[in-house]
């Protein structure tokens, strides 16, 4: 069975989180721990996610948030062959983090999906749109959504659910 990389943004993703609800649904799910979860580092959060990746003995799916996105864009440039594909869900401006000028601006290696709200007060939708362009993704934005997060209502989010499981089932059809 393939595991699904949970990759969670800045402070973690607590109990009632989509992500956390993730982990509880799906099986085969593994959260990617940081070192500090209070202090966003593109460097070292993306190496524990390669970390994670490389330490399963097939391909994996990631299910990223926030600056969780930005880590597992980073560190799947390294190792794409080892990503099946990757949702992308509110993924932070790299502009507002310090080391993140080391993010390439060229296309993944595997598909993805970035989910990205009008109203996101950690990254406009034209940045989340522009990135998602950059990165080859595909995108979807969900409206008037926040960040995404607990703090705006996304605790179990079945709709998110679907689009990772629309995911994974466009790209098992490639791979037929």
């Amino acid at each position: 069975m393939e595991t699904i990389l949970i990759v969670p943004g800045l402070r973690n993703s607590g109990p009632t989180h989509w992500q956390t609800w993730f982990e509880n649904t799906l099986t085969d799910t593994q959260r990617v721990d940081q070192a500090d979860w209070n202090r966003p580092s593109l460097s070292e959060w993306a190496a524990r996610v390669r970390e994670a990746i490389h330490a399963e003995s097939d391909p994996v799916w990631i299910v990223a948030h926030s600056f969780g996105c930005l880590a597992a864009v980073s560190a799947g440039f390294t190792c794409a062959s080892r990503v099946r594909a990757a949702l992308l869900v509110a993924p932070a401006d790299p502009d507002r983090f310090e080391d993140t000028a080391m993010l390439p601006e060229e296309r993944l290696g595997f598909p993805s999906l970035v989910v990205a709200s009008n109203n996101d007060p950690w990254v406009r939708s034209g940045v989340a749109r522009y990135w998602s362009d950059v990165w080859g993704s595909g995108y979807r934005n969900i409206g008037d959504a926040g960040h995404i997060n607990v703090d705006s209502g996304y605790g179990q989010w079945p709709e998110g659910l679907r689009f990772f499981q629309e995911l994974r089932q466009e790209v098992l059809a490639i791979k037929v």
